[in-house]
């Protein structure tokens, strides 16, 4: 027998399935805010009983053991996960507060990376809200650790504001870097543009992760043509949160003057041609492998399409890859246990 659907069947189904899948969502981070909580009481406890010089760490090792004993299909008590416990009590010391802030709400494996990598308890907190809001990855948020993105975050040079006003110059900044980090590339400073473009585009999932949350590419070698001259932008992006398209040019140089006169040549051909009146101010963004402030300063001053100039890096420091001596310290204090996830 065919079931004749009525006409709104489909969106009805819809509608249920997006309510199902919002359950299930906050189901999940009820039960990590709570496996949460129950680590920080944990951790709280045993930081009572650290005052009594009989709880040392073998006593901690033999608690782990009788906790895994006890809940055998639970995971989580290893004697590492348990100084992590401590840990975590001692650096957020209000369990309501903590399990309200967004290093509650993130898993635990990306809580113990940031207590790992990260000694400032502003930046922890920083870190933590960034890795809730946008879903990172655990690997991407050791990359953004590792890559101090605190301190690249929103720090192009630019004459956004000359441009674009105070008001719309705040978002168009919050969507730049110094220095863009593109060591997962992988390959020597002596690149060419043109294969530096060409790398980009075949990494385009790594390219958009570093590049920042609601960027969507439209294409490479963006061709126009103006009165029988063609022109063709290296990397073209749509930002779908601020809806604003962005001019990407790559000069694998020092920057020089004239190249913020060509970027701005291709903002100017964009809003000419594709912008359209829902959208934001397109602005450009000029990736060079080095660059002299005081000569930026002085191009930016020299235009007024809205770009930024950042660097590029195509390794990371060799600092930025060593563990902190405290680090190492606790590695060694543990043993070297694997932590449960």
């Amino acid at each position: 027998m065919t079931i004749v659907l009525p006409s709104n069947y489909d969106a009805t189904l819809d509608r249920i399935k997006g309510l199902v899948h919002q359950s299930r969502y906050t189901a999940q981070r009820r039960v990590n805010t709570e496996l949460l909580r129950l680590y920080w009481q944990i951790g709280d406890t045993l930081n009572e009983r650290q005052r009594d010089a009989a709880w040392g760490a073998n006593i901690v090792g033999q608690l782990a053991d009788d906790l895994r004993a006890e809940f055998p299909t639970m995971k989580g008590f290893s004697r590492a996960n348990l100084f992590y416990m401590r840990r975590v009590a001692e650096a957020w010391p209000d369990v309501n507060r903590f399990v309200q802030q967004a290093a509650g709400q993130i898993p635990w494996t990306h809580l113990t990376l940031i207590l790992d990598k990260v000694d400032d308890p502003a930046l922890r907190d920083w870190y933590a809200g960034k890795s809730a809001s946008h879903g990172w990855s655990r690997a991407v948020l050791g990359h953004q650790i590792a890559t101090n993105l605190h301190d690249r975050q929103g720090a192009a040079p630019t004459n956004y504001v000359a441009a674009l006003g105070q008001t719309g110059s705040e978002l168009a900044q919050e969507i730049t870097k110094d220095p863009y980090a593109l060591g997962f590339l992988a390959v020597d400073n002596d690149i060419s543009e043109v294969e530096l473009e060409k790398r980009l585009v075949e990494r385009i999932i790594d390219t958009l992760r570093e590049f920042g949350p609601g960027f969507a590419f439209v294409g490479r070698q963006v061709h126009f043509e103006v009165d029988g001259d063609d022109y063709f932008i290296d990397l073209l992006f749509f930002h779908v949160e601020q809806l604003r398209y962005v001019v990407i040019e790559l000069k694998a140089k020092k920057f020089d003057p004239r190249d913020a006169g060509q970027l701005s040549f291709y903002v100017a051909l964009v809003e000419d041609r594709l912008r359209r009146p829902q959208h934001q101010s397109t602005v450009g963004m000029l990736l060079v492998a080095d660059k002299n402030d005081s000569v930026v300063r002085y191009a930016l001053a020299g235009t007024s399409q809205p770009i930024a100039i950042s660097r590029y890096e195509l390794s990371p420091s060799v600092q930025a890859a060593l563990p902190s001596e405290d680090a190492i310290t606790r590695a060694v204090a543990i043993e070297f246990d694997e932590v449960d996830e």
